[in-house]
């Protein structure tokens, strides 16, 4: 059906067919525009790696909000980051934890390990927040994420402040944005 309609297509602009040699230039053209885009998201990824010699200890997706208030700021209205608010989940979608301020991730066992930033990358994906990684700065507990020195976001949707919305007539209001991500736990070996 799809070539019966790509060819009545041509026909009706007057190109009967295609050669076989147009068909691979166009697929070559195609296929170079695929990998272009490919190296561009894996240059941006290489700017959120971790150390050489960390090994990965557990890896998570998030599903939540982050939150965003209206300030006043230098004579001016935009809207701040306050803080995340997500539920972490494993590869089984059981709930293995949360995601809040600090930024802290605390799971299920107890443990928990807030960090800070160290590396961002623009998402590949239109509309994302960055891609980060961050440094444990403290831990709590001793369980799953006790040993954590990284902390990697990558796979971003969504999540960034509005662009429009914060006013005199919207100060100090909350903006929550939905956003999902994963999140990767390394340890330094």
């Amino acid at each position: 059906m799809k070539q019966r309609s790509a060819r009545l297509f041509l026909r009706r602009r007057g190109l009967n067919a295609v050669s076989m040699k147009t068909r691979m230039k166009l697929a070559h053209i195609i296929a170079a525009g695929i990998l272009i885009g490919v190296g561009a998201v894996a240059a941006d990824e290489g700017l959120v790696l971790p150390p050489q010699g960390s090994a990965l200890q557990l890896e998570l997706t998030a599903d939540g909000v982050q939150i965003y208030t209206c300030e006043a700021k230098e004579g001016r209205f935009e809207w701040s980051f306050k803080a995340p608010e997500a539920n972490l989940f494993d590869k089984q979608e059981r709930q293995a934890g949360t995601h809040l301020a600090g930024p802290t991730w605390k799971m299920v066992d107890g443990s928990a390990v807030v960090a800070e930033v160290i590396a961002r990358a623009d998402s590949p994906e239109a509309g994302a927040i960055p891609w980060l990684l961050l440094r444990a700065k403290s831990h709590e507990g001793s369980g799953t994420l006790a040993a954590v020195t990284y902390v990697r976001r990558t796979e971003t949707k969504g999540g960034l402040a509005p662009k429009t919305g914060c006013d005199a007539g919207h100060l100090s209001e909350q903006a929550r944005i939905p956003y999902s991500a994963t999140y990767q736990f390394y340890r330094v070996e």
